[in-house]
């Protein structure tokens, strides 16, 4: 009889969590919005979505052990009236291919990381940039699951010393003690929780 009565996901189930609050986002993201500013300083709205796709569309490939290529990022808005659907499509992909027996054993990547954390980072961006999009575009973010969030804030502290000094966290922002889980987290990549346009 198992009597811990923790579960512990799979990095697809995690990302199939995030996928359902990420789609109903990108969906709603109006044209006019796409020039707007994001949490991401670097990033218009637009520029924000090609980049998610391109997160999507890469890790797909780290999940069955292939080289990604994150040197150029296509401008997938662009080509297709329908990228909304197509970002969608995209995403249902990704969890698929990190739901498939063995995505999650060895190591993936250039930099041979271990394939469950290289997954957490796709979870990452999921989960992070589509706030941001939330936010930058006024939709309601009700935050990550609990699951999502647990499984996050352990990637974040073992990737945070590489990822600060890539340029990819920006400085942790201070938040109260006593604040959400989910707020602490961005928080943690950089992010000011009560950002707004």
């Amino acid at each position: 009889m198992d009597t811990n009565p923790v579960k512990t996901y799979g990095i697809g189930e995690l990302l199939a969590m995030a996928r359902e609050r990420a789609v109903p986002v990108v969906r709603g993201i109006p044209d006019p919005a796409l020039g707007g500013p994001t949490p991401c300083a670097e990033y218009d709205v637009k520029a924000l979505c090609n980049h998610l796709f391109q997160v999507v569309v890469q890790f797909q490939r780290l999940a069955v052990k292939q080289d990604s290529d994150f040197g150029e990022t296509p401008d997938r808005l662009a080509g297709s009236p329908e990228w909304r659907e197509l970002f969608a499509e995209e995403t249902d992909r990704l969890v698929a291919l990190w739901s498939a027996p063995g995505a999650e054993e060895g190591t993936t990547g250039a930099m041979n990381m271990p394939a469950r954390l290289v997954g957490s980072m796709a979870l990452l961006d999921l989960t992070v940039h589509v706030w941001d999009l939330a936010r930058a575009t006024g939709q309601e973010y009700s935050g990550a699951d609990e699951a999502v969030v647990a499984e996050l804030a352990a990637a974040v502290e073992e990737l945070e010393p590489t990822a600060r000094k890539m340029g990819v966290f920006g400085a942790p922002v201070p938040v109260a003690e006593d604040a959400p889980a989910f707020e602490r987290l961005l928080a943690d990549t950089g992010r000011d929780p009560h950002w707004t346009p």
